[in-house]
């Protein structure tokens, strides 16, 4: 049965679901996101990508800054939705607003609930050194990520993933997630399971003064902190590579033997290898400010980086 959606989502993890949702024929009735956001050189509006995708669909797009006024309450009701779906939309629902749709507002969550409520659940599970993580549907309520969970996707995280792939991976899988359960939901034979009370932690939002990275961590957190944070914001460490400090982020990094004194660089012999308070890490890809990301290999050709320098 198709149902009449209001899709809430606002940044590229959210568009697998709603063109899942499309293609499965439900009447997307309206699209909310966030506002256009000045960027780039020029600081034009940039609308969202799910704002630019809802349009090329001819779906109507609302832009509000908050849906706690009267007015924009009203007129999310005056929808007539039979259910809304959330991912990754950037404002608190307020209850007028989770109530309003006959079977209420689902959610798209990228953890393992009760583990990583919050804004940053993929970089957190990553920074953590999780094993597992999931997309899962939720049924909203008042507080944040407290919902039942209807269904769920678990997926391995490897030892190299980094935020990037688990959020590419995590965002198909949700989309066909997500047209599960409204089938489920049309056919009335939508389940629930209550969160467990145990094991919740929250994901908070990533500050920039976490992006540093601290070599005097063991090798196994400095490698789970830069594939945390890669490839957006990207962990970075400062390197004299000319008269001066530079800033260079490291997009990829991988275990590698040896040890010396932390931020030290041990080889640079192919890629650079850097020691850690406890065991030592490859750099395999780094990123110069304003250059392109490059390989280890690549990145040694360039500079003058030699053993025993130390990194701060």
């Amino acid at each position: 049965m198709s149902l009449r959606v209001v899709f809430m989502g606002t940044p590229d993890f959210s568009v697998p679901t709603l063109m899942e949702i499309v293609g499965q024929g439900h009447d997307l009735v309206a699209c909310y996101s966030q506002p256009p956001r000045p960027a780039g050189r020029g600081m034009e509006l940039k609308k969202s990508p799910v704002h630019e995708a809802a349009e090329s669909f001819g779906i109507p797009v609302f832009t509000p800054t908050s849906l706690k006024s009267e007015d924009e309450q009203v007129r999310f009701a005056d929808l007539n939705a039979d259910v809304a779906v959330v991912v990754a939309y950037g404002l608190l629902l307020p209850k007028a607003v989770l109530d309003a749709p006959q079977f209420g507002c689902l959610n798209l969550h990228a953890s393992l609930l009760p583990r990583w409520r919050g804004a940053a659940p993929i970089n957190r599970a990553i920074m953590a050194g999780d094993k597992e993580s999931a997309v899962q549907v939720m049924r909203m309520e008042e507080g944040l990520d407290t919902g039942p969970v209807c269904m769920s996707e678990s997926v391995v995280i490897t030892e190299n993933m980094t935020a990037g792939e688990l959020h590419d991976h995590l965002s198909a899988l949700g989309g066909d997630l997500m047209v599960r359960a409204l089938a489920a939901l049309s056919r009335g034979a939508l389940g629930e399971k209550v969160q467990a009370e145990g094991g919740v932690t929250y994901a908070a939002k990533l500050s920039k003064q976490e992006t540093r990275i601290n070599w005097s961590q063991t090798a196994g957190d400095v490698h789970n902190h830069i594939r945390g944070l890669s490839p957006f914001p990207g962990a970075w460490c400062e390197m004299t590579l000319g008269t001066k400090p530079e800033r260079v982020k490291i997009l990829r990094s991988a275990l590698s033997d040896g040890g010396g004194a932390p931020g030290t660089v041990i080889s640079a012999n192919g890629a650079p290898v850097i020691a850690c308070v406890e065991g030592a890490i490859r750099l395999d890809e780094l990123q110069r400010a304003g250059k392109r990301p490059m390989s280890g290999e690549e990145f040694l050709r360039g500079v003058s980086l030699s053993e025993g320098v130390v990194l701060d």
